[in-house]
């Protein structure tokens, strides 16, 4: 294989230096504590390659030193003052003295050497690694099909892959008290809970793996590495096959819920079809029966028509006596705008009469002539009584109430009341008629006519009105007894 064959190679399919100097700083949780606990400790990188891993330790205080086999590679690395020797790994190993460096790097290249040498590289880094120290080794994982069936042999200086439970059985049981499996350069959304596909099952686990070792020391020394070693790195196969099941358990039972709803919905439709079919049958039914219904009531409408057009003459009719109303309304108006008219002038002239008639009676002459009207009707008020043979009756009549107004006055004056009653005792025939009269009056019969035998009235006895009154009355007396 040609100097510059296994560079070019690096270059197109590696990635760029900027690339794998992000991609390392995976390590820094590591590498970190480690520089606190031996600040610029030495560092030996075994097949250093482009010399990303060197540039980043001697950006972090370190003192790294590499070698690599490949001239092409060694050169990148001089090209920018890096620290690089060439020569073979366990040469530089054994050359090393006891617990002398920090740390022992070697990325991919076990997958470079035979597996007895990768043993011996492990026990050779345990020996010159200070307490505390570390053992990095990363190499492509077969975990990830795709690298373990393909890519891993685009390298045609790859021998066999490694599985990372052998890498890490072989450190530990070098003698490596501490040791850990990092997968490394997954993609990133593989950790949101975004959806996966079978491809990413393939494909999607960890490209890369690393197992680092850490040589015992002190718990004080140790204590700072507790949290890094303690932290789950990168996806492995089983994660995302148990995921992408879940994921399709999800799936499978969403479907069934569907299905359950579709054939639920199915069911309710062929229910409702069933309803529709019965609704259909209904419809048909009624539709027959109004034809049957129509069929009957042809005759009714053809009576009903000709109901209409009688019902048409009638109005025809009825239009025209409305309008003969009409004309008559019209002409009976005017009739009583006529009448009212008249009415208004007949009021007009009774109301000049009212004012003449008022004129009249407010005249003196009317005054002057009151006592001959009196007269003139008293007159023919009694020629007319006396022909129709009421004048008896109605003298009686108009007496009747002034005399017995006259006698109750009478009674209620004692000297009066026995003066009259001795003049009646002459006449008992008066006394039972006037006696008549005041019954008829509602007026308390007087005593019998009867003789005193201790007292005797006489005129002398009364006032001079009283002897007046009762010379009246005798005279109208004896003038009825003649």
């Amino acid at each position: 294989m040609s100097d510059n064959f296994y560079r070019a190679f690096e270059d197109r399919y590696r990635g760029a230096r900027p690339l794998i100097k992000s991609r390392l700083m995976a390590y820094q949780p590591f590498f970190a504590p480690l520089a606190a606990l031996y600040p610029g400790a030495a560092v030996l990188d075994l097949g250093c390659g482009r010399g990303e891993w060197l540039e980043l330790l001697t950006e972090h205080g370190f003192a790294p030193r590499g070698v690599d086999l490949d001239e092409g590679m060694l050169a990148a690395c001089r090209e920018r003052g890096l620290h690089a020797e060439l020569t073979d790994a366990l040469s530089a190993l054994r050359a090393q003295g006891d617990a002398s460096v920090a740390m022992v790097s070697a990325f991919h290249l076990v997958e470079h050497i035979p597996f007895d040498q990768v043993q011996l590289m492990i026990a050779e880094a345990l020996r010159v690694l200070l307490p505390g120290g570390l053992l990095i080794m990363e190499t492509p994982n077969p975990e990830n099909l795709v690298v373990g069936a393909s890519s891993f042999y685009m390298d045609p200086s790859h021998l066999k892959p490694i599985p990372s439970p052998l890498l890490e059985f072989v450190t530990g049981f070098a003698g490596f008290p501490r040791h850990k499996v990092l997968r490394l350069q997954e993609a990133a959304q593989l950790h949101t809970d975004a959806p996966i596909g079978l491809i990413n099952v393939l494909d999607g686990v960890s490209p890369d793996y690393a197992v680092l070792g850490q040589k015992d020391a002190p718990p004080e020394a140790l204590a700072a590495f507790a949290a890094p070693f303690a932290t789950k790195f990168g996806i492995g196969l089983s994660d995302l096959a148990l995921r992408f099941e879940e994921q399709d358990n999800r799936r499978r039972t969403e479907l069934h819920a569907g299905i359950a709803r579709v054939e639920h919905a199915l069911q309710a439709g062929l229910v409702s079809l069933g309803e529709a079919h019965q609704g259909v049958a209904r419809v048909a039914e009624g539709v027959e029966n109004n034809r049957r219904r129509l069929d009957l009531a042809d005759p009714i409408l053809q009576r009903v028509g000709a109901n209409a057009d009688r019902l048409a003459e009638l109005q025809g009719q009825m239009v025209q006596q409305v309008q003969l109303a009409l004309q008559a309304q019209l002409q009976v108006q005017g009739q009583l705008d006529a009448l009212g008219h008249r009415i208004g002038m007949a009021e007009a002239r009774a109301q000049q009469a009212d004012a003449h008639v008022a004129a009249l009676l407010d005249s003196t002459s009317w005054r002057a002539t009151a006592p001959l009207r009196m007269v003139a009707g008293t007159t023919y008020r009694l020629r007319s009584a006396a022909r129709d043979g009421r004048l008896a009756s109605g003298v009686k009549r108009r007496l009747a109430g002034p005399l017995v107004t006259f006698m109750r006055a009478m009674l209620r004056r004692p000297r009066v009341k026995r003066v009259a009653l001795t003049v009646l005792r002459r006449f008992p025939g008066l006394h039972a008629r006037l006696y008549g009269i005041l019954r008829r009056g509602n007026a308390p019969p007087p005593p019998p006519p009867a003789a005193s035998p201790t007292h005797s009235a006489s005129a002398a006895d009364l006032s001079p009105r009283e002897q007046r009154m009762y010379h009246e009355l005798k005279q109208a007396m004896e003038a009825r007894n003649k």
